[in-house]
């Protein structure tokens, strides 16, 4: 038998340079574990969806935006339903902060940065 790669699906994630900076320090390989007042970690399933957020909101907030890609195991992501926070293309998945060891474990590969804004 071959080792074969279970089906991804790419995630898309905003993010400021503090979290950025904590992603690079788990050889970004996974996400940091939430603050008490983020008890929800938010992929998104588009690219501009994800620059809108980096562009708009964290740079103004953080003084840098970046958007980040990378891929999780299709099987497992079918456990969060696709949430639309607004139009139809703004879609993303809720995962609640306490699953997200979890969901790291099922991230393929590194998680790239693909998009920075200042």
């Amino acid at each position: 038998m071959t080792g074969r790669q279970p089906p991804t699906t790419t995630l898309w994630r905003p993010t400021g340079p503090k979290e950025l900076d904590l992603v690079r320090t788990l050889d970004w390989r996974a996400w940091p574990p939430r603050l008490p007042e983020q008890p929800i970690f938010y992929p998104v399933l588009n690219e501009d969806y994800a620059i809108r957020i980096a562009r708009d909101w964290n740079v103004p907030h953080d003084g840098a935006g970046y958007v980040t890609r990378f891929e999780v195991e299709s099987e497992f992501l079918s456990r969060y339903p696709v949430q639309q926070a607004g139009g139809r293309t703004i879609l993303e998945l809720w995962v609640p902060a306490e699953e997200l060891d979890t969901f790291n474990a099922h991230i393929v590969g590194t998680i790239q940065v693909v998009h920075a804004f200042r």
